[in-house]
């Protein structure tokens, strides 16, 4: 048996559950496992993206883990990151204009 660790996080909540899986055991397997889909129940383990320490991982189903390694599940994207990046500059850019009047 090794420890991993499953973790999902929203803006104002977030969990790290450890469980004991199996040597050989796979990223799916450990979500399962850890039955954060009952706390979460928009988790979707099947299709969610998930990642190891912030990679990302194609194919969690067959991912297999190592001791120590934390699963995380991933939300999707509410905003595009460049297009929030642009209105931040832009606003930025009018604010400092508006500084110089």
């Amino acid at each position: 048996m090794i420890t991993v660790e499953v973790a999902f996080a929203l803006p104002h909540e977030q969990k790290i559950i450890a469980v004991q899986v199996e040597e050989g055991s796979t990223a799916y397997d450990a979500v399962i496992k850890s039955r954060i889909a009952e706390q979460f129940p928009q988790i979707d383990p099947g299709n969610d993206p998930m990642g190891i320490f912030g990679k990302s991982i194609r194919k969690p189903a067959e991912e297999v883990l190592k001791a120590g390694d934390r699963v995380e599940i991933y939300r999707p994207l509410i905003a595009d990151p460049k297009e929030a990046r642009a209105k931040r500059a832009a606003k930025l850019k009018a604010q400092k204009e508006k500084e110089a009047e």
